[in-house]
């Protein structure tokens, strides 16, 4: 797997695990271009398949927003692309990362957890489909 840095165009590349399928009409060229100039983003790429896009959103000096955008077909390359995450959070900038996992997507809630994030709270109602989220952060100095 390589990784590259994240252009606007990788977002409509990718097939999207079917729990983040019900967002992909959001990602229109614009979100994707605010995405590239509001933080720090790359993309794993494996036979010149985009196998994902990850990335913080500046808030304001040491807070991010995390985003992930992950294919469906991860295979063996899962451990590549968690291993690429976790490398990219480690060297943040930002002493606190927020991020939003869809209440009912268990294998997201695993994943953050894995990350190193812990659950702060849950939002009702949060996502653009009514459906709610929890909210997880990851301090690096506690």
């Amino acid at each position: 797997m390589d990784v590259v840095p994240f252009e606007a165009g990788h977002i409509r590349s990718i097939m999207l695990q079917p729990q983040q399928q019900q967002f992909f009409q959001y990602f229109n060229p614009d979100y994707a271009e605010a995405l590239k100039e509001s933080g720090p983003a790359f993309t794993g790429i494996c036979d010149g398949r985009i196998l994902g896009c990850a990335g913080v959103v500046k808030q304001w000096e040491n807070r991010a927003i995390a985003w992930a955008l992950l294919s469906g077909d991860l295979g063996n390359e899962f451990v590549r692309i968690h291993r690429a995450v976790k490398r990219f959070l480690d060297m943040s900038e930002f002493n606190r990362i927020e991020a939003h996992v869809e209440a009912n997507f268990e294998q997201g809630h695993r994943w953050i957890q894995m990350l190193g994030f812990t659950q702060e709270g849950y939002m009702r109602e949060f996502n653009p489909n009514g459906g709610d989220a929890c909210l997880y952060a990851r301090l690096k100095n506690g």
